[in-house]
């Protein structure tokens, strides 16, 4: 056998070597992530997910779907401020946290060098940090006219899909250009 030939074969057995004792001496995280998932497995054995007949939870998000799927639903959104009073706006569909984009908001490259997650612009052309999530926005159902609004730091929404009687609601304040009884006499 060749000389270059003999020192190839013993790289390798040497590389085969070494890999063998690395993976015989676990860190203490690789023995820590086996015994977690080992007692994960043995709880799964001895108590397995139980199986439904039926879904609330499914059942739930389809009448959702039936409820808020239809072009022109209105919905009511009652805002309380931190002094408990009331307002509200009746909105054309649902309000829409400024989050939500219609584009992907990250690219993933990969390389030899690894994976990286890039930001990409939004349909205006800039970019975001995407931190919205807490101010939704929607159109007035009579006028079409641009609302938002901003929840958190004492202030909440409720949403509904028709208009509210209960007494903190019935009182509410009329915050945008259409009022209930507008929003009852439309076509």
């Amino acid at each position: 056998m060749k000389r270059s030939a003999r020192r190839t074969l013993a790289g390798v057995g040497a590389l085969v070597v070494g890999l063998a004792l690395t993976s015989c001496t676990d860190s203490s995280q690789d023995k820590e992530n086996k015994a977690k998932q080992a007692n994960y497995d043995r709880l799964v054995a001895r108590q397995p997910a139980g199986r439904m007949a039926y879904s609330p939870t499914r059942e739930a998000i389809n009448q959702w779907v039936r409820t808020w799927g239809k072009r022109g639903k209105l919905s009511y959104v009652y805002i309380q401020n931190a002094r408990g009073e009331y307002g509200y706006f009746v909105m054309k569909g649902l309000p829409v946290p400024r989050c939500k984009m219609l584009t992907p908001t990250e690219k993933v490259e990969s390389s030899d060098n690894g994976v990286a997650v890039l930001a990409q612009p939004g349909m205006d052309g800039t970019y975001s940090s995407g931190s919205t999530c807490n101010a939704y926005y929607g159109f007035d159902a009579t006028t079409g006219a641009y609302m938002e609004f901003t929840v958190g730091t004492n202030q909440s929404f409720f949403l509904f899909d028709k208009p509210m009687t209960m007494p903190e609601y019935a009182g509410a304040r009329q915050l945008g250009p259409t009022s209930v009884k507008d929003a009852g006499k439309r076509p």
